[in-house]
């Protein structure tokens, strides 16, 4: 009996067993905040109007991405706490479920991406050529976003088997495929038509398609501690509901993040557009702290379900300990950038001096909440590896719409500079409830036989 990843998640010393598992899905996620970054670079060269237009495609966009994710994190989940209990029919089940869900799921945003992204873009800007590049961007990355889901859900089932390596190739297949036809695409480079905004999105898919397609053969091809078999599949409601036991809170989750943006870009337009322009930059220039961390919850979340499965309570108290010492490095590094030098970041972006004037105070004002959000960060993958899905969830809600959105509508009254506030304020009081939401959870960890 095959068991080798299965010993390494329960028996390795916690602090090198999240590095080995965490470091290529940080590289990963960090090229792939990199594309992100790049897309809005190239676009920002056509016009101030073409950036604007990408970023109020943003929420919709990002909804799409956090059911994905979300359903990635719940089959992530529930196959590494069920090979933590030697359960390999229930996490092979849940694989293949995850596939299907992925599928279905993106049926959804097909009809939304043809039918509904005209309507969406309309309701933000009474500027035509807004919704006019903002509509086009957003039906294509809606619509052929199949490529997306499919490999995610692949992603995150063999993460949770600890394999780390794979999940990093198809994201840098698809990062760096983006990359490549993102200016050849845009400004029709060696043969090409020039596409402009619709460039940049057949770019994005074109890579997500070609990632998928190699995550299908890796996965099928290759032989991996789960198996996903489509021959005399069942639908089973237990599978699918444990799954969006931890799945549908992260969805709701990261949906709240795309709210947030489209609340945002809705009182910050109301000042111009510019405004705007300047929360799209800082919304993909900080990916490249988020991105980071959010790979080393990809590394620490199986960690934390295997042990918790496996009843093994010391070793997944230390890795949510080591994940924390490691989030907060890395937002310190956030902390610099944004605070010390937001005048070279904006710059990269072509920034005008209107620009300058607004996106610098921003930059700085908003670098308060990276070190807070770290904690929060770690403290949500805790609760989705044990399954307390709705934990997570209630926290998201109070960062990302409870407290964020009403500080920012009041500030909004003191001018536009104030805004940016809202945004420390939230993390600080958010964090102070995710650590009450620990101390709750930590009865359930007693519970838990210390090995």
């Amino acid at each position: 009996m095959e068991q080798i990843q299965e010993n390494k998640m329960g028996t390795q010393p916690i602090l090198p067993l999240i590095l080995k598992m965490s470091i290529p899905a940080m590289f990963s996620m960090l090229v792939q905040s990199l594309y992100n970054v790049v897309d809005s670079y190239f676009v920002a060269k056509i016009s101030e109007q073409a950036l604007t237009a990408v970023s109020l495609a943003n929420p919709a966009q990002t909804l799409m991405i956090s059911f994905a994710v979300g359903t990635g994190v719940g089959v992530n989940s529930l196959v590494s706490r069920r090979l933590g209990q030697h359960n390999q029919k229930e996490a092979d089940a849940a694989a293949t479920h995850g596939v299907i869900l992925a599928v279905l799921t993106w049926l959804v945003f097909l009809l939304f991406g043809l039918f509904a992204s005209g309507p969406f873009i309309s309701s933000t800007t009474t500027n035509p050529e807004i919704a006019k590049l903002g509509t086009q961007y957003l039906t294509i990355v809606l619509a052929a976003s199949v490529g997306c889901f499919v490999e995610i859900a692949f992603e995150k089932t063999l993460q949770a088997t600890g394999n780390m390596i794979w999940p990093m190739v198809f994201q840098l297949t698809g990062a760096v495929i983006n990359i490549i036809f993102d200016p050849i695409l845009i400004f029709g480079l060696l043969g090409f038509p020039a596409m402009g905004v619709i460039g940049a999105a057949v770019a994005t898919v074109f890579g997500q398609i070609m990632s998928m397609i190699l995550s299908i053969v890796v996965m099928f091809v290759g032989e991996h501690k789960v198996t996903v078999s489509l021959r005399g599949f069942r639908f089973s409601g237990r599978i699918v509901r444990d799954i969006y036991a931890v799945g549908l809170p992260s969805i709701l989750m990261q949906s709240i993040s795309s709210i947030l943006n489209g609340v945002m870009n809705q009182i910050l337009i109301s000042f111009n557009e510019t405004a705007v322009a300047v929360y799209g930059i800082y919304f993909k220039v900080q990916s490249f702290i988020y991105m980071p961390v959010f790979g080393l919850t990809h590394g620490v979340m199986p960690i934390m379900g295997y042990n918790f499965g496996a009843a093994k309570r010391k070793r997944l108290l230390s890795a949510l300990f080591w994940g924390s010492v490691i989030a907060t490095l890395i937002m310190v590094v956030g902390v610099v950038i944004f605070a010390g030098f937001p005048q070279v970041v904006l710059g990269i972006f072509n920034a005008s001096d209107h620009m300058m004037e607004m996106g610098v105070p921003a930059f700085r004002t908003i670098a308060i909440c990276f070190i807070p959000s770290a904690f929060g960060i770690m403290f949500s993958t805790l609760f989705q590896a044990i399954g307390k899905g709705s934990s997570s969830l209630i926290i998201s809600v109070l960062r990302q719409l409870v407290l964020i959105i009403p500080a920012a509508l009041i500030l909004s009254q003191f001018g536009l500079m104030y805004v940016w506030f809202a945004f420390p304020i939230a993390e600080g009081i958010s964090l102070i409830f995710s650590i009450l939401l620990y101390l709750r959870a930590k009865h359930t960890l007693i519970d838990v036989v210390t090995h």
